[in-house]
């Protein structure tokens, strides 16, 4: 699978896909590059967010819990993610080992627009955040 271009290699000015609105190199980059830790559920989120709208999945694959991890992980090319926005975050803060993060990802692919909405669960292990993966939906 080809790699999409860096967000970096649009200056280093060019906005994080997060949507915090700080450049990629001052926010998610230093993720990516291995050069900073995700401190918080809700950070760790947003960088998997970028990982996935600029083709990382060495990234995501790195970030996943080892109890949920797939053996690969193949990402759509035709798939583009424009938008991510946080609904809740549940603890996963600083002092804390597990967390939550509900949020919805808004997508097109092959032109039709689609949103995943997902509540996802987040563990702390070895002081480093790790998506475990989605939480059944509240009834």
């Amino acid at each position: 699978m080809p790699k999409r271009p860096s967000r970096a290699a649009g200056g280093p000015a060019a906005p994080c896909p997060c949507g915090t609105g700080q450049p990629y190199v001052d926010c998610c980059g230093p993720l990516h590059a291995g050069r900073a830790a995700a401190a918080t559920a809700e950070q760790l989120m947003r960088s998997r967010y970028s990982a996935f709208a600029l083709g990382e999945p060495a990234y995501l694959l790195e970030t996943w819990a080892a109890t949920t991890r797939p053996a690969r992980l193949e990402l759509d090319p035709e798939q583009r993610w424009f938008r991510l926005d946080i609904v809740a975050a549940d603890r996963g803060g600083l002092l804390d080992s597990v967390g939550t993060v509900e949020f919805d990802a808004h997508y097109r692919t092959g032109g039709r627009p689609g949103t995943l909405h997902e509540r996802s669960r987040f563990v702390r292990t070895d002081g480093r955040w790790r998506y475990v993966g989605p939480l059944p939906d509240r009834p």
